[in-house]
């Protein structure tokens, strides 16, 4: 297996002798190359049960280094070749089993020739209205008062963007400082204007009757999407008189 197991592990020392790490310790060595990496994403992945980290009694993750190579693997499969979670899995049982596997391709036919290409699937993975809760730690109440605020919405099949526990982990956080859901109706509104003005942008590429120009369309959309967040971020900041690490 991909996963090293390691022996019963406790809270503190008895876990630090054991070699496991933190759900924190193991974002600090995974941002190195997955800078976007949060601890809801990890959450999240193992409730979809591509990890499986061992839980000390007090009920805190333990990550081992089999763990961590893991969630690399995860991690990499969907930024380079925007596998679905489920494929994924598929391909790191085989790996597993020790077979010998090529990364999932899907073949499609042009004049007669087989064209192998990556394949095609959202970026994002899509979970249900139960998987949500669980993820993100919440209740039924708290979801949709934040719905109702418009913080999460669902998809027009009733399920969410994987994004949704994001949107939960953070709006918990700023709730620690007293910042409750009907405040953050001011970033929602900002957010829509800011992915409006992207969406803007790129429309003409995404109506493109060629494939490779629609496929520019999603690269661009995510370039733009990280400056307009570095943007936001800095002018934050820049308001505050605050400098983040």
């Amino acid at each position: 297996m991909l996963q090293t197991p390691s022996g019963g592990a406790g809270h503190g020392t008895a876990a630090a002798d054991s070699g496991l790490m933190s759900i924190g310790t193991v974002l600090n060595v995974l941002r190195d190359e997955f800078p976007e990496v949060t601890i809801s994403k990890i959450r999240f992945l193992e409730s979809e049960g591509l990890i499986e980290p061992q839980r000390t009694p007090s009920g805190y993750r333990k990550f081992s280094a089999g763990d961590v190579e893991r969630l690399g693997h995860v991690l990499r499969m969907q930024r380079d070749h925007y596998l679905p979670l489920k494929v994924i899995r598929e391909h790191l049982d085989a790996m597993e089993r020790g077979e010998a596997v090529a990364l999932p391709v899907v073949g499609r036919q042009r004049d007669g020739e087989t064209l192998q290409e990556p394949w095609e699937a959202p970026t994002a993975a899509r979970i249900g209205r139960s998987e949500l809760l669980a993820a993100a730690e919440i209740g039924e109440q708290e979801l949709e008062e934040w719905e109702s605020y418009g913080l999460i919405a669902p998809l027009p099949d009733g399920a969410y963007d994987a994004e949704a526990v994001t949107v939960a982990a953070l709006v918990l956080e700023l709730g620690r400082f007293g910042i409750e859901p009907r405040h953050l109706r001011a970033m929602k509104a900002a957010a829509d204007r800011e992915a409006g003005l992207v969406d803007q942008v790129v429309a003409p590429l995404k109506r493109h009757r060629n494939p490779q120009t629609r496929a520019h369309a999603e690269a661009r959309t995510k370039e733009l999407a990280g400056l307009t967040v570095k943007l936001h971020a800095a002018l934050v900041q820049t308001a505050l008189g605050v400098r983040l690490p």
